[in-house]
């Protein structure tokens, strides 16, 4: 699919982009709905159709398989009505001679499809030409969709477990797979081996003659071996992963992958020499599958979208990454946060966004997954969840159930954030010799953990006015750090000139290279970990750690090769790149010696 701008918006959180293509796909952005929570999807479903007068039958938690049907009559509800809106559009007629324009004003700068508008329009609206020529030249944006390939929690009747294909992940596949988009499917957080194998039962992941996909496969992934591994995984099922989505391990939003040490820049100049030899090679294990079940075989070579995401924020860094790394698109996720015009987020969270610093944005160990998860200061989730701590009642009720993956009790599993759990674990610990610090730690680390997979879909709620009874009003919200130098509330133009150069939303003239914020960032990760292991450190510690800081040692000499012959989209922060650069290599090597001192004790 051809795409119209230079960026993407990529998943947030559970709500905020639950509805984002109705907002933007219409002006040839791509952006991604979260297919975690079917209950919050329905709930839209119902609003929209009553809000375009449509017809609405619920689909109860008493139909067979209601998971995956709630979210393939969302998303066939969603390409409905943005058809709708963009078939409007391409009529170019007088009434819609604003959004044309908007669409147009947005695009990025060189693109002569504003320049043929004016010069069609210049004798007036009701010619076929001018039709013609809005059917031809404008773009819709994809509604794509993202599954956390790990959150496949079982599912029952009863007692009685269902099969497999009803987990939550496969459901959610299958809710995709069966509806009308021609879109793709975001797969993060690893590899599911299951899940990845039921995809080849959906005949439009497969390419027809000409290579033309219904359905395409995106992988999110933090370094080109992992990518390598899940790409040839699918192949060998005869599915072919479209785009390969790099996201920074740290300096990102929501969940945080901090992989080995390994640095955005790095790793994308790696996808870059090895983008065609990552095709070919999978392409031919492909083909040998395709052949072997009888399925066609392209005739031509597939196409490899390579993208990144997590921590950019200047128009500079956006045309850098595009031409440096010859990307096929940048990911824009935090700042759109402060968009409504584009994103679904509640008012009184809308404000804390716009005042948070860096001090407000940190990582959390608050996600039930276990997995590091970035997050606000003073968020209302966290604020409801210290009020129950303070009660004597520790933990949320699990409305949903969505991560009720940990099996250490239960047999169905629970999540690590429930009020259930929690009390066994607590219950657990004071049968332990602890001292009152070991307990009180202990403690603090079973409670930490709040209930996301409602807040992050409560703003939602709360910015449409629906009701929230069953989940409360407390909102999680899960920024990147990049977060802290925007400060206002932004129109869809105002973001979009932004990062095409024509405008700048930032006020602050302190705000570091992407760069050298991840670096940063993974250094303070890498600090912490030495400290939170410094009492159990053994031998798969010190592996670990360092082959973590080899890792940003070697990071840090591209990056000084990089800055030292850096072209002028990066020019005016070369000096201070280089000299964070020195003191980032100082400190690291402060950090090995310490690794290695705890080596020398074990």
């Amino acid at each position: 699919m051809k795409h119209k701008h230079s960026f993407h918006i990529p998943v947030m959180g559970i709500g905020f982009t639950i509805d984002t293509p109705l907002k933007v796909a219409q002006y040839g952005i791509d952006s991604v709905i979260s297919l975690v929570d079917d209950i919050l999807l329905e709930r839209l479903r119902k609003m929209y159709c009553e809000k375009f007068e449509m017809p609405y039958t619920e689909i109860t938690n008493k139909v067979i398989d209601f998971r995956s049907k709630r979210i393939t009559s969302y998303l066939n509800l969603m390409n409905d009505l943005v058809d709708e809106k963009f078939e409007s559009l391409k009529t170019i007629s007088h009434d819609k001679i604003e959004d044309i324009k908007a669409y147009l004003n947005m695009l990025p700068n060189g693109e002569k499809l504003k320049e043929e508008f004016f010069k069609l329009t210049e004798k007036g609206f009701h010619t076929s030409e001018i039709k013609n020529w809005g059917f031809k030249n404008l773009k819709k944006g994809s509604i794509d969709v993202n599954i956390m390939t790990k959150v496949d929690k079982d599912n029952y009747i009863k007692s009685e477990k269902l099969p497999t294909e009803y987990n939550d992940a496969h459901a959610a596949l299958r809710g995709f797979a069966t509806s009308n988009l021609n879109a793709s499917v975001i797969l993060s957080a690893g590899l599911n081996p299951r899940l990845f194998s039921y995809m080849a039962q959906f005949d439009d992941f497969y390419p027809d003659l000409n290579g033309v996909f219904k359905k395409r496969i995106i992988l999110k992934v933090s370094d080109y071996r992992s990518a390598l591994i899940q790409g040839k995984f699918l192949a060998k099922k005869g599915l072919w992963v479209s785009e390969y989505r790099i996201e920074s391990g740290l300096n990102c939003g929501g969940h945080a992958f901090a992989t080995e040490g390994y640095l955005l820049g790095p790793v994308l100049a790696e996808f870059k020499e090895n983008r065609e030899a990552l095709r070919s090679t999978i392409q031919e294990l492909l083909n040998k599958e395709l052949e072997n079940t009888g399925r066609v075989i392209p005739k031509q070579h597939l196409k490899l979208e390579i993208s990144a995401q997590g921590g950019v924020g200047t128009h500079e860094e956006h045309e850098f990454l595009m031409d440096e790394y010859a990307l096929d698109s940048v990911g824009w996720g935090s700042p759109f946060l402060l968009v409504p015009e584009a994103t679904t987020v509640d008012n009184d969270t809308l404000k804390k966004l716009t005042k948070a610093k860096e001090e407000d944005l940190y990582l959390s160990n608050i996600s039930p997954l276990g997995v590091p998860f970035n997050n606000l200061k003073s968020n209302t989730k966290d604020t409801e969840k210290e009020g129950f701590i303070a009660k004597g009642r520790p933990g949320s009720s699990c409305p949903k159930k969505f991560v009720a993956l940990n099996k250490e009790f239960t047999e169905k599993g629970a999540c690590t954030a429930s009020r259930k759990y929690q009390n066994l674990k607590i219950n657990e610990l004071k049968s332990k010799d602890l001292t009152n610090e070991e307990h009180q730690a202990q403690l603090n680390d079973i409670t930490e953990k709040s209930c996301t997979c409602v807040g992050l879909g409560t703003s939602a709620l709360l910015a449409h006015g629906l009701d929230t009874k069953v989940e409360g009003t407390g909102v999680s919200i899960c920024p990147g750090p990049n977060m802290a130098y925007y400060s206002n509330v932004m129109s869809l133009k105002n973001i979009t000139d932004h990062i095409y150069g024509r405008d700048n939303m930032i006020s602050r003239t302190d705000r570091p290279n992407m760069f050298i914020k991840e670096l940063n960032i993974y250094t303070d990760f890498l600090k912490n970990r030495i400290e939170n292991v410094r009492h159990t450190f053994n031998k798969k510690e010190e592996r670990y750690l360092k082959t973590f800081s080899n890792n940003m040692q070697s990071g840090i000499e591209y990056y000084k090769q990089l800055f030292s012959n850096v072209n002028s989209l990066l020019e005016e922060v070369k000096v201070s790149a280089l000299k964070e650069l020195e003191r980032s290599e100082t400190t690291l090597k402060q950090i090995q010696i310490r690794i290695n001192n705890l080596s020398l004790a074990q």
